[in-house]
């Protein structure tokens, strides 16, 4: 995984806990909420290029 998706996803991991807490106003929870969703987004998208490009490395592959 690149440095970037690591980073994400240690935002995400840093953001869910803080929604788990508990100790939030609403507007705060909701806001944490969007981010994580924001977050999860960006996470997959980036994994989906990851495997297209892993996919298409191995396709060049077989043709050598």
């Amino acid at each position: 995984m690149s440095a970037e998706l690591d980073a994400l996803v240690d935002e995400l991991e840093s953001t869910a806990a803080r929604l788990r807490s508990g100790n939030l106003e609403t507007d705060e929870a909701a806001a944490l909420v969007e981010r994580c969703a924001e977050l999860a987004a960006r996470i997959g998208a980036g994994l989906d290029a990851a495997g297209r490009e892993a996919s298409h490395g191995e396709g060049q592959e077989r043709l050598l």
